[in-house]
């Protein structure tokens, strides 16, 4: 490798050498003896060749005035003398000389096609489109037809400018000059409606070429991938191999991709094994996009084996598989994929980041930042907004405040994915005023549903319903509602008992034609069963069959809330025939409704099963209920044998709740046990076991006596 690079350079100081020493050789421009057409010519592929505009100039130079003081020229010399000019234009504009270049262009005695081509084509690569088409309406208004290159360059600009309207007045000339066969127009054409978005004419434009080659292919293939419409990106991936067109490498590459964007695995497959027959897979942009397709369609086992299996590993596929298995939980995994790399980019660590934060790995996600911080001082909005993910699920305030202020050294505060962020996060840690003053006062015009939404959830959740409704009513002046925005008032109006305005949103809801799914069927559930007014709970719960288990959750709980608890456990029962699997929520619906009907043999068995057959952890609500059972309908013995089993010291909320149950129940061992506990717990306000008296007993015991005395 290094001789190959050493005569590389022994080569180019050859032929710098080989440009200098013919310049010299140039005669003086007052010479009078004529340079032949040929050497111009070699001197400026040479200077073309060497990027020498310096080299350019001097050749242009002496040509132009060669040409200016030489006799009246005949027709072939100045024929000749024109392809040099276009020849010099176009080593000029090579050597990014576009100024020289048009200076040369407007000082020509005599421009032809190919010197209008060469201007046209210079100010096309030179990322100047709008001047090159103005130039080509000149040459145009000239009378100087146009050829196919010409053409070309001019619908390069178009796609460029994004001009439509130019790029179907080109059509129309080259339908007419009869240039459809023409394979590169052809191509050009398809692109330039591509870039546009005009898919339909692209694709018929594209059925107009008589023999599409790989590069046409690859061009309505990337079109439609760009444009969203992988579905058809991978049907003409399909045609192109069934017309035994080899594809370029980036076209299999492309219509990969179009299978990720789709989630079409099987396509995708085909896909690989074409690969694999074809020799694609030694390319490492196809074998990681081979990889990025398995790990966004869910196949992320597959994905890994083939990173495992690829010999080289660059960043674009180790971050598409870090993605990949973060996205889908799998945070150890993506964590080793990720410490073994030679290099992060900001993908990467982003994925990380996010893949941390949907895991709820949340303290592993502040400390990600923090070695990212470490190591390089790039990041982004979906970095920051991460990091206030974060912030936000562990509801630390303090550190939100932290990263908001880095968010504004940094530039980012107008950011509205950040803006959202940020209200989101002192909504939900509950600083309310906060939250609303950043919504109201720096957002500005920047507020969407979104933004409202996180104000309206956190006032709800804050127990400020009114707040939250009055937000709603705000709202709807600037920004559309949505199912979300409707959840939280309904739940708002469900704390505070607001029957009339919970209906009136169902109300609203219905006339404008919102789609009432499960999450919104749930809210309405729980704000009629909380106002009282069950049968509407019936009506919303029974409007459409669901296998959603917080709809039948809210159901259950509803009937507990309106004494209807035999009922909640009949849709307890119903939820097993179904197939639906119940959660913690579902078994504590259960167990209160048992509470209000006393089965407690019942509830004790919902308790195993729950921990033994669909092994949920109980939670302290559990156990509070199950206190709450054995208590309230007298199983004392069974309730001091529950408490010793516990995992836990029963709280302080739980021994008071023991306490009253033995004072009903007379059971004096317990009692001042749970008398003692709560004594420890809180001296300041001790308590003392007494058993109540039953004022219609004639026959009370002395045990009882002596209790009532003390």
């Amino acid at each position: 490798m290094a001789a190959a690079a050493s005569g590389s350079s022994v080569s180019a100081l050859v032929a710098a050498g080989r440009l200098f020493a013919a310049l010299d050789a140039l005669p003086p421009s007052y010479s009078s003896s004529p340079i032949p057409s040929a050497v111009y010519a070699s001197l400026l592929r040479l200077a073309t060749s060497r990027r020498s505009l310096a080299a350019a100039r001097r050749i242009a130079s002496h040509l132009a005035y060669s040409s200016a003081t030489s006799s009246a020229p005949s027709t072939s010399t100045s024929t000749s003398s024109s392809f040099l000019f276009n020849r010099a234009i176009e080593s000029l504009a090579a050597c990014g000389g576009l100024a020289d270049a048009r200076e040369l262009f407007d000082a020509m005695p005599r421009r032809d096609g190919g010197s209008w081509n060469a201007i046209i084509s210079a100010y096309s690569r030179g990322e100047e489109p709008a001047e090159a088409m103005f130039l080509f309406s000149a040459m145009y208004s000239r009378g100087v037809r146009p050829k196919d290159v010409t053409l070309a360059s001019v619908l390069g600009c178009c796609a460029e400018c994004l001009d439509l309207r130019g790029a179907r007045l080109l059509h129309g000339h080259i339908a007419k000059r009869d240039f459809q066969w023409n394979v590169i127009l052809g191509t050009a054409l398809v692109d330039v409606y591509g870039k546009c978005f005009a898919l339909s004419e692209a694709r018929r434009a594209f059925d107009g070429i008589p023999k599409p080659n790989d590069i046409s292919w690859n061009v309505i293939i990337r079109r439609y991938l760009l444009a969203g419409m992988g579905d058809m990106a991978v049907d003409m991936f399909f045609r192109m191999v069934w017309a035994g067109v080899k594809p370029l490498v980036y076209t299999v590459t492309h219509a990969v991709l179009a299978c990720r964007d789709n989630d079409a695995l099987e396509e995708g497959r085909c896909i690989h094994t074409f690969v694999l027959r074809h020799g694609y897979e030694q390319h490492v942009h196809v074998r990681s996009s081979v990889v990025d397709m398995y790990a966004k369609c869910g196949a992320i086992d597959a994905a890994q084996r083939l990173y495992d299996l690829a010999p080289m590993k660059d960043i674009v596929m180790s971050t598409s598989i870090v993605s990949g298995l973060a996205a889908y939980g799998r945070i150890n995994d993506a964590k080793r994929v990720f410490d073994g790399m030679e290099e992060h980019n900001l993908v990467s660590w982003n994925a990380m980041l996010t893949g941390y934060v949907r895991s709820m790995d949340l303290t592993g996600a502040l400390q990600l930042f923090h070695q990212m911080r470490q190591e390089t001082k790039e990041l982004d909005a979906v970095t920051l907004g991460s990091v206030l993910n974060a912030c936000t699920g562990l509801l630390d305030l303090g550190k939100g405040e932290e990263v908001h202020a880095f968010t504004f050294k940094s530039g980012f505060i107008g950011n509205p994915f950040l803006n959202n962020a940020l209200v989101r996060m002192y909504s939900k840690c509950g600083c309310l005023r906060s939250a609303e003053r950043f919504l109201l006062f720096e957002m500005g015009p920047e507020r969407d549903s979104y933004s409202w939404n996180s104000l309206i959830s956190g006032y709800e959740r804050h127990s400020m319903s009114e707040a939250a409704l009055h937000a709603l009513s705000e709202m709807q002046y600037e920004a559309t509602p949505n199912q979300s925005t409707f959840s939280s008032a309904l739940a708002a109006c469900a704390n505070i008992f607001l029957l009339n305005h919970g209906k009136q949103i169902h109300a609203y809801m219905i006339r404008n034609g919102y789609v009432i799914d499960d999450i919104l069927r749930s809210a309405l559930i729980d704000m009629y069963s909380k106002c009282k007014l069950f049968d509407y709970s019936i009506r919303v719960f029974e409007a459409g069959p669901s296998q959603d288990v917080i709809l039948w959750n809210s159901m259950i709980f509803g009937c507990a809330y309106n004494g209807k608890g035999e009922y909640g456990l009949e849709l307890f029962f119903e939820m097993s025939k179904k197939g639906i699997r119940p959660d913690s929520v579902t078994f504590l619906g259960a167990l209160v409704s048992c509470i209000s009907e006393g089965h407690v043999g019942l509830g004790r068995s919902y308790f195993t099963q729950m921990t033994d057959e669909y092994n949920i952890a109980p939670r302290i609500e559990h156990y509070e209920c199950m206190i709450e059972l054995l208590g309230k309908h007298g199983y004392m013995v069974e309730l001091e044998d529950y408490i010793e089993h516990m995992p836990f010291e029963p709280t302080t909320g739980m021994w008071l709740r023991i306490f009253d149950c033995c004072r009903e129940y007379r059971n004096r061992k317990l009692g001042e046990r749970a008398a003692q506990c709560i004594n420890d717990s809180n001296p300041l306000t001790p308590v003392r076991f007494e058993i109540a008296p039953h004022y219609g007993s004639s026959d009370s015991s002395s045990e009882e006596l002596m209790s009532l005395s003390h």
